[in-house]
């Protein structure tokens, strides 16, 4: 997270950017996530673990490889962060 707003502008601007690169592409801009909670049987809540998402976005792709290579312009790589890519199974 940035540290103070003028961070915080800087990166909205780069994410503005990448969106911008994708165009339509672009079916949900996403949304950071906050801390993860497990719900396991019983329903036992374990609070404070490890969050394996950080945000998402949904892309529109012709394939993996179209989605990998959107993936690689993702503000998050610069700061040091990678990218999952997954397809979203429809039901």
């Amino acid at each position: 997270m940035p540290e103070t707003p003028e961070e915080g502008e800087k990166a909205m601007a780069t994410w503005t950017a990448w969106y911008g690169e994708l165009g339509d592409k672009v079916r949900n801009g996403g949304a950071p996530c906050g801390q993860s909670h497990t719900v396991s049987g019983g329903g036992v809540v374990a609070n404070g673990g490890p969050n394996p998402v950080s945000g998402f976005t949904l892309v529109a792709a012709e394939n993996q490889d179209e989605a990998n290579k959107m993936a690689a312009g993702c503000p998050i790589i610069d700061s040091g962060g990678n990218v999952e890519v997954c397809q979203l199974k429809e039901m």
